[in-house]
């Protein structure tokens, strides 16, 4: 349940980002930078050819508040940033990640147009988009063949929603639980045509990619319901040509970004535990092709893996070290790991991973931000990625950022502060200010920094605390990637137990550092985040405000109401049904009496995840304790709220509620 599946869909800069905040005083009630302008340049899902000589993404241009920015295809020239072509055959759909054949001539993406219900299979030859297929339902994940003679893709055949836990679930009504949707492997011939569906019906198939010889898949798979199931998942080789089945591992921990070794022998993925489909963090395993024991390549790493590429009979990785993105080379029979790459930044790439690299491992390109610095592209080879594009350079940092670290109960952890950029005039120095914590999902997962600006797309919230004259922390308690495996794995059946002692451990951490008046302390989170700021509310009368987003009030009413019951055995050990004490134990409604924080909640009415009904039972337990409170729930969301009107929305109720409460 991570934060980025909540608001807007993804999960470090350095140990200082600008001015000191422990030197800054108050924010203004504006920005005292220069102007930022409101139409920044978006990108995301890069692809680089195997030469490392292009590059692709999806780009677009920030609209107006209230309007979805419409992507288009650009391809750029790795060296000098250069774009050579576009491409945008289809006005009303949104495009998925761009993918090079393996001659570097040719390029297929996938276009889904959600009004007609169907997604086409596009590939560019000779500077010419052509349909290659298409099919009545949706389809991500376009990938070339090794010889290049086909095109694979996952799709979903009359899906009755958009893929992923997520997203809005169907309505519930009628018989339920039958005719599930099932995303399969489809081949299509690289000139286009019919697609074959090859993968077996019945099964999901989460990610894949082929084997060195063409013959296969390498992937992860469940049978049954593809957004439940993903937490069981399987490593398996799938036959392009049968179809056939045949399970190469079944670890009992979360499986991702599978790849097979040139040489055809080898499986490398990143394994551990892991609370959501998307976000990946964990040590990386090596298993036979053959099949066998999975074996750790990267035992006691002190940071979470998030991508990774063969080199020869080697690795190369991406990685979350506390507050810097790496690279890393990793030797797998040594297991050795040795760093090629460090920055402040948070990274994003593709379904490979948070950093893409070439077929060599040598050049790599990524989308690299932080609070201060809008989002670009960098490329480059792996050791030394430099900023490619410069659309967004006008856009002026809007506050000060720094990664604070603190040590509670043995565990180190790790978050940001951010503020304001300049002090006040000397008169005010000593006047400090309320701030407000915001707790990320997962709860495997991490805050990172997203570039504050003064658009309505440029992590609007945060902006809007600090003008209104806040500090904001977003802390990385145990549970958090960024530390390795084991502080993962720390909050493990201690939900609100370990991890709130962290949280509060680094608000004292942060108002040692900054002018922050310890009476006015706001809480607020979505999904876990939503779950963390019930239970604190019910832990603590610390917090003057809260706004809980898609929260868990009950364990034990939940898991009986949502729609991804598998996740939580991973984290507490066992199912509700044969451990029913330890969910209790860590049920916010437990406590519900202790509650005095006025708590505004928010939901997405079909939110498969954290359904409804867990805000609604919260909210009619603090109303009966007479605690100030109000629910909103967005028609027709899911786990995501996703419409920019109810984003829009649910930002004014939450800098409202805070405004009303911790400025009296």
């Amino acid at each position: 349940m991570k934060v980025t599946k909540a608001l807007a869909g993804a999960m470090t800069a350095g140990a200082l980002v600008g001015t000191s905040l422990a030197a800054a005083a108050a924010p203004t009630a504006a920005p005292t930078t220069a102007s930022t302008p409101t139409a920044l340049r978006d990108y995301r899902s890069v692809a680089i050819t195997a030469n490392g000589e292009r590059i692709a993404a999806i780009e677009s241009d920030a609209g107006a508040p209230g309007q979805r920015p419409h992507g288009r295809i650009v391809v750029r020239d790795a060296a000098s940033g250069k774009v050579t072509a576009e491409y945008d055959p289809c006005a009303a759909c949104s495009y998925d990640f761009p993918s090079w054949s393996p001659d570097r001539r040719s390029l297929a993406f996938i276009a889904a147009d959600s009004q007609a219900g169907t997604a086409t299979l596009w590939v560019v030859r000779g500077g010419q988009p052509a349909a290659a297929a298409t099919i009545a339902g949706v389809a991500n994940t376009a990938r070339w063949s090794p010889d290049g003679s086909r095109i694979a893709f996952l799709a979903t055949v009359g899906a009755k929603k958009q893929t992923g836990a997520v997203e809005a679930g169907e309505r519930l009504v009628g018989e339920i639980g039958v005719n599930e949707d099932a995303q399969r492997i489809a081949i299509v011939p690289g000139a286009g045509g019919e697609a074959r569906m090859v993968s077996p019906d019945g099964t999901n198939v989460y990610e894949y990619d082929w084997t060195p010889d063409g013959k296969g898949f390498i992937a992860t798979s469940a049978q049954g319901n593809g957004d439940n199931n993903w937490w069981v998942a399987t490593l398996g080789h799938i036959d392009a040509a049968s179809g056939a089945l045949r399970i190469v591992a079944a670890p009992k921990m979360q499986v991702s970004l599978p790849h097979v070794s040139p040489d055809g022998r080898t499986v490398a993925f990143v394994g551990g535990l892991m609370s959501d489909f998307g976000s990946v963090g964990g040590d990386i395993f090596t298993v036979p092709l053959a099949g066998g024991e999975p074996v750790d390549v990267t035992p006691g790493f002190a940071g979470s893996f998030n991508g990774l590429a063969w080199k020869g009979t080697g690795l190369v990785a991406s990685s979350l070290q506390g507050d810097q993105m790496t690279v890393v080379a990793v030797d797998p029979h040594a297991r050795s790991t040795r760093r090629l790459f460090s920055r402040a930044v948070t990274a994003s790439g593709s379904r490979d991973g948070r950093i893409v690299f070439s077929a060599d491992g040598g050049a790599a390109v990524s989308v690299f931000e932080t609070y201060e610095q809008a989002p670009y592209i960098a490329a480059g080879r792996v050791n030394e990625l430099v900023k490619l594009t410069r659309d967004n350079d006008g856009a002026a940092p809007q506050v000060a950022a720094r990664s604070i670290a603190w040590t509670n109960e043995g565990y180190r952890s790790q978050g940001w502060l951010i503020g304001p950029r300049q002090p006040h005039a000397k008169d005010e120095q000593t006047r400090k200010h309320p701030m407000v914590v915001i707790v990320h999902g997962g709860p495997a997962s991490a805050a990172t920094p997203r570039y504050v600006g003064a658009g309505a797309s440029a992590n609007p919230l945060v902006r809007e605390l600090v003008e209104r004259g806040y500090f904001v922390l977003q802390p990385n308690p145990r549970g958090s990637y960024g530390q390795g495996l084991a502080f993962t794995s720390a909050n493990r059946r201690d939900f609100g137990g370990g991890d709130w002692r962290d949280i509060l451990a680094g608000v004292d951490a942060a108002i040692a550092q900054a002018p922050i008046d310890g009476a006015r302390l706001g809480l607020m989170g979505h999904s876990y985040g939503g779950f963390m700021t019930m239970w604190g509310v019910t832990h603590s009368t610390r917090f003057k405000a809260a706004v809980a987003g898609a929260g868990i009030a009950n364990w034990i009413s939940y898991y009986g109401q949502n729609g991804i019951d598998q996740w939580m055995v991973p984290f507490f050990g066992a199912t509700m049904y044969d451990d029913p004490a330890v969910y209790r134990r860590a049920s916010p409604i437990e406590a519900i009496k202790q509650a005095k924080t006025p708590t505004l909640i928010y939901v997405g009415e079909r939110d498969v995840e954290t359904p409804a009904v867990q805000s609604m039972e919260f909210w009619h337990g603090l109303r009966a304790m007479g605690v100030p409170t109000a629910l909103v729930i967005y028609e027709g969301e899911g786990h995501a709220i996703r419409k920019p009107e109810h984003q829009l929305d649910q930002r004014k109720r939450t800098v409202e509620w805070f405004e009303k409460y911790l400025k009296q």
